[in-house]
């Protein structure tokens, strides 16, 4: 996971926080009453959960972003395949 994929999933990640917590707000006011824990615990969730999910992979990144496993690499350890500036 490079720089790429973490600025990727964390703007998703706060996009999805915010949507959470509008819609929880908006839940609660329906119920007449805000309960601010459970609005910024949603909202948290949400965004860990956002995180999470991103690993599977992230439509915002093309395929020169993805981390690749080398087969030939004894550790098995992950390289990152970007494109060169030319």
């Amino acid at each position: 996971m490079n720089s790429k994929w973490w600025k990727a999933a964390g703007t998703r990640a706060l996009k999805t926080m915010a949507q959470t917590f509008i819609a929880t707000i908006g839940t609660s006011v329906v119920i007449e009453q805000v309960n601010w824990a459970v609005v910024f615990s949603a909202s948290i969730l949400a965004g860990i959960l956002s995180l999470a999910t991103s690993i599977t992979g992230l439509p915002e990144l093309d395929e020169h972003d993805i981390v690749r496993f080398d087969d030939d690499r004894s550790d098995g350890a992950p390289y990152y395949e970007e494109e060169e500036d030319e």
